[in-house]
């Protein structure tokens, strides 16, 4: 039997089908920072924060419950950014769904929705910061 492999870092990339298409990559450049990789064509957007692939894709239908997808975690360095992202995302009117909040592990986080609608998560995690620090 073999044994797994070395090697896997982490989910680095996430593509979703997004309508309005516009109103997504606004949200994710102008409120989120991140920057335009590569857009192949008008339908096709990817964006990056120097470490993740995040891939927009317009759709001119709804996708089938098989697609659905719960949330979508933006890990943040520390529980002080968490607090200082909230205050930026209600400054700008992002729908925020739950508070901030401290778990026993630790973590800290708060949900919002996007502009089309998925649910984010910002999340400072000790375990997954442990990880990008070796």
């Amino acid at each position: 039997m073999m044994q797994k492999p070395a090697g896997m870092v982490g989910i680095r990339h996430i593509a979703l089908f997004v309508q309005p298409l516009e109103s997504a990559v606004d949200f994710y450049t102008r409120i989120m920072g991140m920057q335009i990789e590569w857009q192949p064509d008008a339908d096709n957007v990817y964006l990056t924060n120097q470490g993740d692939v995040f891939a927009l894709h317009r759709v001119d239908y709804t996708p089938q419950a098989e697609q659905r997808l719960d949330h979508i975690g933006f890990v943040l360095d520390s529980p002080e950014a968490v607090d200082l992202w909230h205050a930026y995302f209600v400054d700008q009117q992002v729908r925020i769904t739950e508070a901030p909040k401290t778990h026993r592990d630790g973590s800290r986080g708060f949900y919002c929705l996007d502009s089309v609608g998925h649910l984010l998560e910002l999340i400072y995690h000790p375990p997954i910061m442990k990880t990008l620090a070796r």
